[in-house]
């Protein structure tokens, strides 16, 4: 039975599971047949504009002799003149995300959702400032830097079964937060529950400890790349006893090899619990975008379905319909500020009806289920002599270790000028990207202690700071009132929701297609067979493919760029991208001979012991380059990449950069 809460996708479902395409509508008797032609119609005039959108029939041998970024743009309007219904999203980087055109930053190496805007950060700075400055200031509160956190993450010992069927202690905080991500991800709280954990990694981690795989044994995952998460899950998995199975993908489209996964799905088997199946809608790495049928039919077959969302966009789960194809599990991720703060934590929904199948792990329950907790005190006001805790509370620093305050734990945005402030001995997310840290996710909280004290969440103190004056109050609420009273404001997502789905997808659609075009037109000069500067992997020019882009860059010779050092000279260039590992690869008797040539056998291990030397797993595939583009990024953000892969057109680039460093900075530096 569907659920009253989830709402229909009333627009394109770009998946290719939804029955209501918006350009192949038709009024005609027979709308089904009339929707798949102009669908299909629609899909090559697409296409025809991509490869006219920059010099058709031209390729391009010198970086100095590419055309403008004004001329560029002038062509690509003309080639989509869809894209200016999206200039909303230009004005709201230029309003709210300008600290990019500030720091001439390009930021491609972010996947996932964004909580909150820069803006909405600095206005948060200020009015602590405003807050500090005023005659009935509290004592000192933090000064503002670039990395201030709107709340901390700690773990909490729990197990994921029982916190899913018989809740736990929750802030307003959290159950705000909750309740603003699952309207944004049209999920129902009716139908799932949602659990914090500390990020990507520790929600695939706390799935496979909990997973009974000892009675249903198989875990069968659909990826394409090396990915830290899915690593952990099959590392954990196999553990407790599962037998591991991957799709394959076919070189170098990157498609899914049907007929084998469809074996596996449909294998022959009497006990009808068959597994976990993880299956994400579309790749991270190459912008491949499966089918959800793969969901039905292995909801059909007996498998527990696990959708890994994480690799989708904003708005993309609107096109799902969750009420015809709901998953047991699903994960996502969200990270706090675009551009300069990744930190954030990792969200896992399960499905009401399958908590009964989880078991009750005693190694799970240390594995990361996390809490979100306001990160400052909340101080009373000068002369308040209805406390008698207020003058030990006055002389309180920020960041002190004592509990000398009841927990507070109301929340709400800058805008609307709730001041939340917890004295907690939880540490902070807010370090930056780990160079090894998997591509586009959250950051890794390694160093995260559990919080040792209980939560008490009976009174809070909130302080409240009228736009138009600075006056302080201090309010006792209780729970439920608190409940009603709360708000979260997540910029972020509200940007997000405002562009809509089809502005999204339009933007992005036309964004990747451009640039994949306009790197196919490089190539070696004086070549005689026109070698090409740049291999992409996954689809090229598709009207369906997804915002995500992997690609290699090879020399005069023929011979490849290591990914990691072509990431590290864009990051000279203030371009941020990512490189990872391609995986799980099928060859046709065609490419046979090319398998020999790019694919790369890595051992990986654990230990480096004798015994886990015998245990060392042999990965086979190719590092590559990869570069994610999201609802934020604009056209001079493609433009200035392919600006910079361009110039290894240039023989002599590497040579020149590795001098040009070494001029600089008076010695020699590994590039």
């Amino acid at each position: 039975m569907q659920s009253p809460c989830l709402r229909e996708a009333s627009q394109a479902c770009f998946h290719g599971c939804c029955t209501n395409p918006i350009l192949g509508f038709s009024e005609s008797p027979n709308p089904k047949s009339k929707s798949i032609t102009t669908v299909a119609t629609s899909r090559i005039d697409f296409a025809t504009a991509t490869t006219s959108s920059l010099f058709p029939e031209t390729q391009f041998t010198n970086h100095e002799c590419l055309p403008s970024l004004s001329e560029s743009l002038s062509q690509f309007n003309k080639a989509y003149p869809q894209y200016r219904m999206t200039e909303h999203a230009d004005s709201i980087r230029a309003q709210e995300y300008y600290h990019l055109s500030l720091s001439n930053h390009v930021c491609l190496d972010y996947t996932g959702l964004g909580l909150f805007s820069h803006s909405q950060q600095q206005a948060r700075c200020s009015l602590n400032a405003t807050v500090a400055s005023t005659s009935v200031s509290p004592p000192s509160l933090p000064t503002c830097n670039s990395e201030f956190p709107f709340f901390n993450v700690c773990y909490k010992s729990a197990s994921l079964k029982s916190q899913v069927l018989y809740g736990g202690q929750e802030s307003e905080l959290e159950t705000a937060m909750k309740r603003r991500i699952m309207a944004f991800l049209n999920i129902c709280e009716n139908d799932y529950s949602m659990v914090f954990t500390a990020n990507r990694t520790a929600a695939f981690k706390l799935l496979a400890e909990s997973y009974p795989f000892q009675s249903n044994r198989r875990l069968l995952t659909v990826y394409d790349h090396e990915s830290e998460a899915a690593g952990s899950m099959i590392d954990n998995s196999q553990k407790r006893g599962a037998k591991v199975m991957s799709a394959e993908f076919s070189w170098p489209s990157m498609r899914i090899q049907s007929t084998k996964l469809r074996k596996m799905v449909e294998s022959k088997r009497k006990k009808k619990a068959r597994g976990l199946f993880v299956f994400p809608l579309q790749s991270m790495m190459t912008g491949t975008r499966y089918s959800c049928l793969w969901m039905s039919m292995a909801q059909a077959n007996g498998w527990h379905v696990a959708l890994d969302a994480s690799a989708l966009g904003a708005k993309d789960m609107d096109t799902l319909g969750l009420s015809l194809i709901q998953p047991d599990f699903l994960i996502c991720s969200l990270y706090k500020v675009f551009g300069e703060n990744p930190s954030g934590f990792g969200c896992l929904f399960v499905k009401k009806s399958s908590a009964k199948v989880l078991e009750a792990s005693t190694m799970a329950r240390s594995i990361g289920i996390a809490s979100l907790v306001p990160v400052k005190r909340t101080y009373p006001l000068l002369g308040d002599s209805s406390d008698s805790d207020s003058d030990t509370q006055q002389k309180a620093e920020f960041g002190e270790q004592e509990d000398v305050l009841p927990i507070t734990s109301s929340y709400s945005g800058p805008i609307s000028a709730q001041v939340e402030i917890r004295d907690d001995k939880c540490l902070s997310s807010t370090e930056r990207h780990n160079e090894e840290s998997e591509h586009g996710e959250t950051s890794e909280l390694r160093e995260t202690e559990p919080c040792t004290e209980q939560m008490n969440y009976l009174t809070s103190e909130i302080v409240e700071v009228p736009s138009d004056s600075v006056k302080l109050e201090t309010t006792q609420i209780n729970t439920a009132e608190a409940d009603r009273k709360v708000s979260i404001e997540c910029r972020g997502l509200d940007h997000a929701d405002s562009l809509g789905l089809i502005n999204i997808s339009t933007r992005a659609r036309c964004q990747i297609n451009w640039v994949v075009n306009a790197l196919s037109k490089l190539q070696h000069p004086h070549t005689e067979k026109g070698l090409p500067l740049v291999q992409i992997y996954g689809p090229k020019i598709k009207f369906d493919r997804g915002p995500a882009l992997s690609f290699n860059v090879f020399d005069w010779k023929g011979e490849k760029v290591e990914p990691v050092l072509v990431q590290k000279l864009a990051d000279r260039s203030n371009i941020s991208l990512s490189y990872g590992f391609l995986n799980n690869l099928w060859f046709s008797d065609k490419y046979e001979a090319e398998k020999e040539r790019v694919v790369e056998t890595r051992l990986r291990g654990t230990d480096g012991t004798a015994q886990s030397k015998r245990k060392e797993k042999v990965d086979i595939g190719i590092t590559v380059v990869t570069a994610a583009l999201g609802f934020l990024n604009n056209f001079e953000d493609i433009y200035r990449l392919w600006a910079f892969v361009a110039q290894f057109l240039d023989a002599d680039f590497v040579e020149k950069e590795r001098w040009r460093y070494m001029a600089l900075n008076q010695n020699i530096v590994e590039v």
